[in-house]
């Protein structure tokens, strides 16, 4: 990296995302210099600044950023919402007004789909839909309440460039650990997960899910902070999954959407998905059944899969 570049400061960086965001960027020669934030210290060799955005001053850490990327994001515990609430909602207000405060130009937030608003068939959305959420959980109250807030902040700094990515669910081999954790528990052995032990999956016609590969969403975050762009940008792979492309990847019997509409992500970031969604969860899998990880604490692999990890893992992203 140039130490003439941008100095991007990026929170959440040890999560899925924030890894691949951060090794996306260092590839990139118009970054000079990367800061990660994260609530918990990291074996991963790069610089980081331990802290909480919910709680810590942020102003010292975004001092002479160009750009802020604003990734951290707390899952659980989904039975405590204050507690969700307060790092989700109060420490993404905290990040907008510490990099306002800091005079830096750029602000590049991660929002979701799962922000937009509800609608009863199957018809594509723009990046101009509602995002009201869905008031049935917490995660996608709080990505509405978020964008309402970014809205206002916006309209009340119009020196400042903001964006929005709102992606799918995100996969990749190395964290497929975590989010068996997060969302599977210890009662889903990654060891299970094989096609040859999914003989069947019911065929529920209204699932649907958008996906992409998290290191083709972290180039999208990369092309945000380094290109004069503003506004939201959508970012799924094709194709849209249900019950049927579930099973062919899976390899078993299932007992009609549009392709995702990530036009305006396509034609103004130059961005494009090297991966297909099917990939995705492909790679998923694998690192299910393998338990893969990464040295960073969200990402830590499976108990027994420690030592191989530390020692073979490049110490720069």
């Amino acid at each position: 990296m140039s130490s003439s570049g941008k100095r991007i400061v990026v929170t959440g960086a040890t999560g899925n995302v924030g890894t691949a965001v951060v090794r996306a960027l260092g590839s990139d020669p118009e970054v000079g210099s990367i800061v990660g934030l994260a609530r918990r210290p990291s074996r991963w060799k790069t610089e980081f600044v331990a802290a909480d955005v919910a709680r810590d001053d942020l102003r010292a850490v975004f001092d002479g950023a160009d750009v802020v990327i604003h990734l951290a994001w707390l899952f659980q515990p989904t039975h405590r919402p204050e507690v969700t609430w307060r790092a989700n909602v109060l420490g993404s207000i905290r990040v907008f007004e510490a990099a306002q405060a800091m005079r830096v130009p750029s602000l590049v937030y991660a929002s979701s789909i799962g922000a937009y608003s509800p609608r009863d068939d199957d018809h594509p959305v723009t990046e101009d839909w509602p995002t009201h959420g869905s008031p049935k959980a917490a995660y996608t109250r709080e990505k509405a309440y978020v964008e309402r807030v970014l809205e206002a902040f916006d309209r009340s700094h119009p020196r400042m460039r903001v964006v929005r990515v709102r992606p799918g669910f995100l996969f990749q081999k190395a964290a497929a650990p975590e989010q068996r954790r997060l969302f599977g528990g210890p009662l889903v052995p990654g060891k299970l997960l094989r096609p040859s032990l999914v003989p069947i999956l019911p065929d529920i016609p209204q699932l649907r899910i958008q996906t992409a590969h998290t290191e083709d969403v972290a180039d999208a975050y990369r092309r945000c902070a380094l290109q004069d762009v503003k506004g939201a940008f959508n970012i799924a792979a094709d194709p849209v999954l249900d019950t049927r492309a579930l099973a062919r990847i899976f390899g078993a019997k299932p007992v009609k959407v549009p392709a995702p509409f990530v036009r305006r992500a396509r034609e103004e970031l130059g961005w494009t998905p090297r991966y297909s969604s099917e990939d995705a969860i492909e790679a998923f899998l694998k690192g299910l059944r393998e338990g893969e990880g990464f040295p960073t604490e969200p990402l830590k692999p499976d108990v027994g899969r420690g030592h191989e990890l530390a020692t073979g893992v490049g110490e720069r992203p």
